[in-house]
């Protein structure tokens, strides 16, 4: 084996999972060497942060001599081995506990690993540990700080696993979003966040809050890291019926790819536009300056107004049905908000939720002739940096009707607040076209960093 490269200059706790991937299999570096830098990590920067729920550094460790003794006796390496990875404490492992956010799953012990937790172990990733979420993964903050600004949010309900990422403690973590979950935490904390098309990815040992609208997504520094993590965890599931017989998606390839003609985008302004911050919109009218004729303004009617009714009686009806019994058991011990909205859910009619299901199929097909014409829409991720104060996780709006929609999205850390901090660049895709909108998030991440020579866009 080729002697290890690592120097104080070249930490593996903040490689990328492309750089990780290929060092380990090129012999450079032992998975050992990798989780004992993540672990470091983890032990100097988590303790003010508050990102894992739990971390077991002996079997991190253990699994990582497995990892290499795998390498070595030469059999295939999966897309992911040796490359660290975080899992949201929401979804099943059956080494780890899983205590969904809530006092009520305290020490809950799974007897089986999530679907997506198998598949990510079989690419031969390293699992380092459970990243902390809001209580079931609603709107109560966690103990997550931002790792920018210790007395703002990091956002929710994906709130450790994005700031765990953004603190540079592992290079891909796993989120939910059935608001703007996955969405909101990365834009807070400046990094890459993409929640796929409803349905890519099993939610088979997730837990369940509303299956109409429930995704899996992830967490990166780049879009090609996080397209290589989401490849890995999709598929067709016979345990999820949300998901689809077809071919893999190999998101990664064409993310990578270069377009073959310039990507056109459609500027949406959305229902939520008005809680934007001035700043925010500010930032929106340079970047639609920079992008010049590649992107057009495009107004949505007033008919989409409707999205963030349907999508509330959806969330709240799916969870007064699938969070039963917590309320059963342990009503106490939830909190205001989430009893609040139980109650709510338990006085939403069946025609109301049929309702609402009719309301979500009405507007995609509205936003399908969009995307006959353009590559994908540009629009804010939140409406604008991390709120101060710990007591909220801040607002979803602007991600309530592409999840309503289950259309793709990722947020890209291409904006800076008035105070410094990050703020996403959101892009929205066709439904099932993950890859090439990947790709155009990947040609605008380069075409905005060579048009303001790698600075950026302020309110």
């Amino acid at each position: 084996m080729a002697a290890e490269k690592t120097t104080a200059a070249s930490d593996p706790a903040g490689w990328t999972a492309v750089e990780t991937r290929e060092r380990v299999a090129g012999g450079e570096v032992t998975v050992a060497t990798v989780a004992e830098a993540v672990l470091a990590r983890i032990a100097a920067e988590d303790e003010a942060i508050g990102a894992f729920a739990f971390v077991d550094a002996a079997r991190v460790r253990a699994e990582a001599r497995r990892l290499d003794g795998h390498r070595v006796s030469g059999r295939p390496l999966g897309p992911l081995h040796g490359v660290p990875v975080a899992i949201k404490d929401v979804i099943d492992t059956a080494d780890m506990p899983t205590e969904n956010g809530t006092v009520l799953d305290a020490g809950r012990r799974p007897d089986r690993d999530a679907t997506l937790v198998a598949r990510l172990k079989a690419a031969g990733a390293l699992v380092v540990g459970k990243t902390a979420a809001t209580e079931l993964a609603f709107l109560h903050p966690a103990r997550t700080r931002n790792p920018h600004d210790p007395e703002r949010t990091p956002g929710g309900s994906s709130s450790g696993s994005a700031a765990a990422v953004a603190a540079g403690m592992v290079p891909l973590a796993v989120g939910t979003q059935t608001a703007g979950s996955v969405i909101r935490p990365a834009s807070f904390c400046g990094i890459v966040g993409f929640k796929p098309t409803h349905g890519l990815v099993s939610r088979a040992g997730v837990l369940q809050l509303a299956a109409p609208l429930d995704t899996v997504g992830g967490f990166a520094r780049t879009v090609e890291d996080v397209a290589l993590l989401v490849d890995a965890m999709a598929g067709h599931d016979p345990a999820d019926p949300d998901t689809r017989v077809e071919a893999p998606p190999q998101l990664f390839s064409i993310a990578s790819s270069r377009p073959p003609v310039r990507p056109d985008l459609a500027f949406v302004r959305g229902p939520a536009w008005d809680e934007a911050a001035a700043e925010t919109k500010a930032a929106f009218a340079e970047l639609q300056e920079v992008l010049g004729e590649a992107v057009a303004t495009v107004q949505l009617p007033d008919i989409f107004h409707e999205a963030a009714s349907a999508h509330r009686r959806l969330v709240t009806a799916g969870m007064a049905r699938n969070l039963r019994r917590y309320g059963e058991s342990g009503w106490d011990a939830l909190s205001e908000t989430m009893q609040a909205t139980l109650a709510e859910g338990r006085a939403v009619t069946a025609v109301d939720y049929l309702s609402a299901l009719d309301w979500r199929e009405v507007l995609g097909v509205g936003l399908d002739r969009i995307f006959e014409r353009y590559d994908a829409i540009v629009t804010p991720a939140t409406p604008g940096e991390a709120p101060h104060g710990l007591g909220s996780t801040g607002s979803p709006a602007f991600s309530v009707l592409w999840t309503l929609c289950g259309l793709p999205s990722v947020s890209l850390p291409l904006l800076q607040g008035p105070h410094g901090l990050p703020v996403g660049v959101q892009l929205v895709g066709r439904r099932g076209y993950d890859g090439r909108l990947l790709r155009t998030a990947r040609w605008l991440a380069a075409h905005i960093a060579a048009a303001t020579q790698g600075g950026e866009c302020h309110g």
